[in-house]
């Protein structure tokens, strides 16, 4: 009769002569972080018992009772009753351990056929599909918000900034559609990277695949995998899924990190542009004043954290020859952090997005100011005959004379004007005003409200149809 492993030990202590140390146990240990996987790991092995009773390496009784066994624990779990031990190292061991108390001998079969490899890659994509689609529907969730938004000000007038300077007058409702399109990537990018998450590695084993008649396709289509690994060194080594995942998330705090450095200058009273709520903001502790826009700059520094995950991932790969190596380890805080950080920042951003109060009268002076409409008399000369260059020569003269005189193009005399081209006359003043000079621009992609308008159609079909709707 073989000898019983004794309660405590290690699942494979049996090839060593001493026991590993305390403080080993508590730097090898993953049990603190990768116990959020619990569910998955369940859900995982149910599947794979399922399947081993199908092809008759279980008996029915043993099936049975690994799945009485297996629900009781998935209770315990939920009612924060289950035990959780940092000798067994990790999620998979604590539960296979608990389950081998609760039923016995069918509790010691589950692990047939499998490793604890293709275990927590198959746990990993499991969770991670899960957090995709959460995601996906908070990236929807802000995407309505600024739709929103934008259509409460398609005819809003701003101006548009390059380097930070005035540029062009734009709309409101214009510039939150940039976001949206940003954001329509990232659920693009996301959609595309889940359909690679959603390939199953179970049945890849330790890293050669096993020499039980399984069948990987039944446990594919129970836990709702679209394809079956190919190669089982690759199944059990590949982080490649997380990698792209903490890319797509780093992409998209970044484009979240933009829109927040806007809403911090926007609320600044110099500009004045917008208001976010108060309950979004805090005060200072010494001076009275202050409303401090916390969320958008907590956003925007939680971005590097993101980033920083990213790059974490990638060194933990960069030098790992094949095929599993306990590296990879390091792969799930990064991985959770990200998806995290990003999960909590898009639910707050939804929120906020929907409280924002908008001074339109601020931004249409904002959008009077800095010769905005400078290029709007450069197009117009260029109606009249001259060529750009020569067009665009004249109006920087205008603007400088302007700026000598105190003066705005619009408020420059006809006289004056026509000392910069001859071909000015009276219909000059039409194309000067922000609203002309939006309306103008009235094709697709342009600021004009009628095609904002028509832009925020658009989007709201795409969100219903489009990528993770």
């Amino acid at each position: 009769m073989a000898a019983k492993p004794k309660p405590g030990k290690k699942l494979w202590s049996g090839r060593f002569a001493e026991p590993v140390s305390e403080l080993v146990k508590r730097y090898t240990a993953s049990v603190r972080f990768d116990r959020r996987l619990a569910s998955h790991d369940i859900r995982a092995s149910l599947a794979h018992a399922r399947m081993l009773r199908a092809v008759r390496i279980l008996t029915a009784a043993d099936l049975k009772a690994i799945e009485r066994g297996l629900s009781r624990i998935s209770r315990e779990i939920e009612e924060r009753r289950f035990r959780w031990s940092l000798a067994a190292e990790d999620v998979h061991v604590n539960i296979e351990r608990r389950l081998i108390a609760l039923v016995g001998e069918a509790g010691k079969r589950l692990h047939t056929a499998r490793s604890r490899n293709d275990q927590v890659a198959t746990d990993l994509r499991l969770w991670l599909r899960e957090a995709i689609d959460e995601i996906g529907g908070l990236l929807r969730k802000v995407q309505r918000g600024l739709l929103d938004q934008a259509e409460k000000h398609a005819a809003t007038v701003m101006p548009g900034f390059t380097h930070l300077q005035v540029a062009q007058p734009v709309t409101f409702g214009h510039h939150l559609l940039a976001y949206f399109e940003m954001l329509e990537r990232d659920r693009s990018r996301l959609a595309d990277c889940r359909r690679r998450v959603n390939c199953l590695p179970l049945g890849a084993a330790a890293l050669a695949g096993t020499s039980f008649p399984i069948d990987r396709a039944r446990v594919a289509r129970e836990l709702g995998f679209e394809t079956v690994s190919e190669n089982s060194l690759d199944a059990v080594s590949d982080r490649d899924f997380a990698i792209e995942f903490c890319a797509c998330a780093a992409l998209a705090m970044i484009h979240l990190s933009r829109f927040s450095e806007e809403l911090i200058l926007w609320s600044n009273p110099r500009f004045g542009f917008v208001a976010l709520p108060d309950r979004f903001c805090t005060g200072s502790s010494i001076m009275p004043q202050k409303k401090n826009p916390d969320v958008p700059e907590l956003a925007r520094g939680k971005t590097g954290r993101v980033a920083g995950d990213l790059v974490a991932l990638l060194t933990v790969m960069k030098g790992q020859a094949l095929a599993y190596n306990k590296d990879n380890q390091e792969d799930k805080e990064p991985l959770f952090d990200a998806a995290d950080t990003l999960r909590d920042t898009l639910a707050v951003f939804a929120e906020l997005i929907a409280g924002i109060e908008v001074n339109a009268a601020a931004m249409q002076a904002a959008a009077k100011e800095g010769f905005a409409t400078a290029t709007d008399f450069a197009d117009y000369l260029v109606r009249k005959g001259l060529a750009f260059r020569d067009a665009h020569e004249a109006v920087a003269r205008a603007v400088r004379f302007a700026e000598k005189s105190g003066m705005g193009l619009e408020d420059l005399p006809l006289e004056a004007m026509r000392r910069f081209s001859s071909q000015v006359e009276k219909d000059v003043y039409r194309v000067l005003t922000p609203e002309g000079s939006v309306a103008s621009r009235s094709h697709l992609g342009g600021t004009a409200p009628v095609q904002v308008r028509a832009a925020i159609k658009r989007a709201r079909k795409s969100l219903r149809a489009g990528p993770l709707a």
